[in-house]
């Protein structure tokens, strides 16, 4: 399996995790963009938004509900905090593995870039 983030869900390479249960898991982003950045992603592999079905919207649905509890729990929550999920190549996606990134701690402009 060449997927970055399976193999970090498999304990194959180190991350500092924020939380994880059967279905999520939520870890820092290594090369943190805002003072609070962290990713939360399905254990179960899917590689881009353009891959999900109705038979996903459950574990899906998880990823913003974990996302605000972890929030809360670093601070960010009442300041705010930017959502974002990239799909594919020029949407800039680098890892196929369905993420959401979660950034706060700091004002957020528009458009990012």
């Amino acid at each position: 399996m060449d997927c970055l983030f399976c193999k970090l869900v498999n304990g194959d390479i180190p991350a500092k995790i924020l939380y994880q249960d059967d279905d999520v898991i939520a870890f820092e982003d290594i090369a943190p963009q805002a003072p609070s950045h962290f990713l939360v992603i399905p254990k179960r592999h899917i590689s881009t938004l353009n891959d999900l079905t109705a038979d996903d919207a459950a574990l899906v649905g998880k990823l913003p509900i974990t996302a605000a509890k972890i929030a809360k729990q670093l601070g960010i929550a009442e300041d705010g905090y930017r959502v974002v999920m990239n799909c594919n190549e020029q949407g800039g996606q680098t890892v196929y593995h369905i993420h959401m990134h979660v950034l706060g701690g700091r004002a957020m402009t528009w458009p990012p870039g």
